[in-house]
């Protein structure tokens, strides 16, 4: 399934169908399986979108390095 995010530099909340639907995105338990949260890549990345959107870009680029965020944009 392709989800279509609305990520922005600022979070926002999610109202009516939407939240419904994102809520239904996620995993039903969080685990960890081989030191890794969630059973695969797909889960993680789904995790991830849905929580960036709900905090914003501005938000994660401040959790690492400065220079690993730029070569990432540089490579797209």
């Amino acid at each position: 399934m392709a989800i279509t995010w609305d990520i922005r530099r600022r979070g926002r909340k999610w109202t009516g169908q939407e939240a419904r639907e994102r809520y239904e995105l996620t995993p039903e338990k969080i685990e960890m399986i081989d030191g890794k949260l969630f059973w695969d890549d797909e889960q993680r990345l789904t995790m991830l979108g849905l929580l960036l959107e709900n905090v914003g870009v501005d938000a994660a680029v401040k959790l690492g390095n400065p220079v690993a965020w730029r070569e990432a944009v540089a490579q797209l």
